[in-house]
């Protein structure tokens, strides 16, 4: 039984109710207990007298009849249609129905948009077997900081620009290598991004002695 949070009653104090009637209380009494009205108290009373504990279970609200429900031929009919690329407006006209309705039936076998009577394509994945097969490099050029500017401070005294009279503060090279069989990364900030900078921290070395983890993978 799924209760909501307002609920005033369960299975359980249902019972209690019931229990309560057996040894001698009066509806009213019951209903001022459990802060019900006494016709809520004999709704479960009567429940309970005809199905026992099976009746306090709260019933489904979907109604007994649905006369305007929709055959199962004519969903049927509606989806056939679908599979041959007709909108919704074009079988509502054909099938005289409404769009609504059209696209209730539509929406509920997964077919709202044309789209989904595509079939969708393979994902293409690669996987390298050894570690360091494959490097990922990079480098991140970000600009050095030495303090806080004035779009902290707002104090523009003493400011000039530096790069307009050679004296900039330049810039940090991050270095990043990635393991494509390991998915492991590796960083470092370089003073330049030359060759002879981005190659020195190679971690492959460490990585050719690592096993490879099957259970990674790239899409590509």
């Amino acid at each position: 039984m799924d209760v909501h949070e307002n609920a005033r009653t369960t299975r359980h104090s249902r019972m209690l109710m019931v229990q309560r009637l057996t040894s001698g209380w009066t509806f009213d009494a019951v209903a001022l207990a459990h802060g019900l009205t006494p016709r809520t108290v004999r709704k479960w009373h009567d429940r309970h007298a005809a199905h026992g504990e099976v009746g306090q279970v709260d019933r489904s609200s979907r109604p007994h009849r649905s006369p305007a429900r929709l055959a199962v031929e004519a969903k049927g009919e509606i989806e056939a249609l679908r599979r041959h690329r007709m909108t919704g407006p074009a079988i509502a006209r054909r099938l005289r129905r409404l769009v609504a309705t059209i696209g209730i039936v539509l929406r509920r076998r997964g077919l709202g948009r044309l789209r989904a009577l595509d079939p969708r394509p393979s994902i293409i994945r690669y996987q390298r077997e050894r570690p360091g097969e494959l490097l990922h490099n990079d480098i991140k050029k970000l600009g050095r900081i030495d303090g806080i500017g004035r779009r902290i401070t707002a104090d523009r005294s003493g400011q000039r620009n530096r790069r307009a009279v050679g004296r900039g503060l330049g810039w940090e090279y991050v270095d990043v290598a990635v393991n494509d069989a390991l998915q492991l990364a590796h960083t470092e900030v370089m003073p330049d991004e030359r060759k002879e900078s981005a190659g020195s921290p190679s971690p492959v070395g460490q990585w050719r002695g690592l096993p490879a983890s099957p259970s990674r993978s790239s899409a590509s």
